[in-house]
């Protein structure tokens, strides 16, 4: 039930989140990926997502018209298009994240680093498996 909890939660953060900055939650997301990883691949955001590529496709074209990110030729590889973010137009969206950001640094002061490592992992693998699942729902498994 608290799994069920956070996850309510998170979505609901992330749809009130999205709505401030005129986006979808999958749109928002899509944008800390490519924060966190760098400049991908279309291919690179399904494996990461499990969203199929026809969905990829449609939220990458999302982005850019919305002059979030660009799609790029590969300066190594002419016939690959890298989608990267477009980070004067995201300049002031991390404000918004600050006051939560904060909140959950001081709650993890509250815990040793032996419970945060176990947090850490449970995270980390509940993370993969709900990837799993999302690929599987769009492979239509």
């Amino acid at each position: 039930m608290a799994g069920r909890e956070s996850s309510n939660a998170a979505v609901m953060y992330h749809t009130a989140m999205g709505e401030r900055l005129g986006l979808g939650m999958t749109e928002e997301k899509a944008l800390d990926l490519l924060q966190r990883l760098g400049p991908l691949t279309a291919g690179e955001i399904a494996q990461h997502t499990g969203l199929a590529p026809a969905s990829v496709s449609g939220l990458v074209d999302r982005l850019e018209g919305k002059w979030l990110v660009r799609r790029v030729r590969d300066t190594k590889d002419r016939r690959r298009v890298i989608v990267e973010i477009n980070q004067e137009r995201l300049a002031g969206f991390g404000e918004l994240f600050e006051p939560f950001v904060a909140a959950l640094a001081e709650l993890y002061e509250r815990y040793t680093d032996e419970q945060l490592e176990v947090i850490l992992d449970y995270l980390t693998r509940s993370a993969a498996l709900q990837r799993e699942a999302t690929a599987g729902l769009a492979d239509g498994a």
